[in-house]
């Protein structure tokens, strides 16, 4: 039965990864509009330092308090970033080691997503930066993974506009220190 035509369907809460509060804030609003019930999983162990964590994650729980969503932290563990993506540190920008990236950001994502018994979707996709369709196939491996596309109708740039009326943190690289 299509989901148009029930008339008592209800959408399953849905886990948003979260690289920082600039990316997230359209995001956020988009999916509120949208009528979804939204958790926000902050797992970004690319950066390269515990202090640029902690300054994105300042920001981002800032967002979290303007919307009042609830907020989970996936413990920083760079090394378990290192190893994930070993041997592809040289790659360029949008290259393996990325796709290898967004793999483990969204496998932590996924499995948080199933204890929750909730779907999931990352705010990666909002990054000009990023490749959507890169992002939706190392997405579409996992049943509860909703492909949001956030780049759509100006996301980026609402986003900054948002970061910027809020006074979130505005990095200029995507935290892992091979995109210095």
């Amino acid at each position: 039965m299509l989901k148009e035509h029930m008339t008592n369907f209800i959408e399953p809460m849905l886990l948003l990864h979260v690289c920082c509060a600039p990316c997230a804030a359209g995001c956020v609003e988009r999916l509120l509009a949208a009528g979804r019930e939204v958790r926000l999983y902050y797992s970004n162990s690319n950066i390269n330092t515990v202090e640029e964590f902690e300054r994105r994650l300042a920001s981002v729980e800032r967002l979290a308090g303007i919307f009042a969503l609830k907020l989970e932290i996936d413990p920083y563990d760079h090394k378990a970033w290192a190893k994930a993506v070993a041997g592809y540190e040289p790659e360029p920008e949008r290259g393996k080691r990325c796709t290898l990236c967004f793999a483990r950001s969204l496998g932590q994502t996924a499995r948080r997503a199933k204890e929750l018994n909730a779907n999931f979707a990352t705010t990666l996709t909002v990054s000009p930066h990023k490749s959507s369709p890169v992002i939706f196939e190392v997405g579409r491996v996992y049943d509860n993974f909703e492909a949001w596309d956030f780049k759509k109708q100006d996301g980026f740039k609402h986003g900054r506009e948002l970061a910027k009326q809020h006074g979130f943190y505005l990095q200029n690289f995507c935290g892992c220190e091979y995109s210095l």
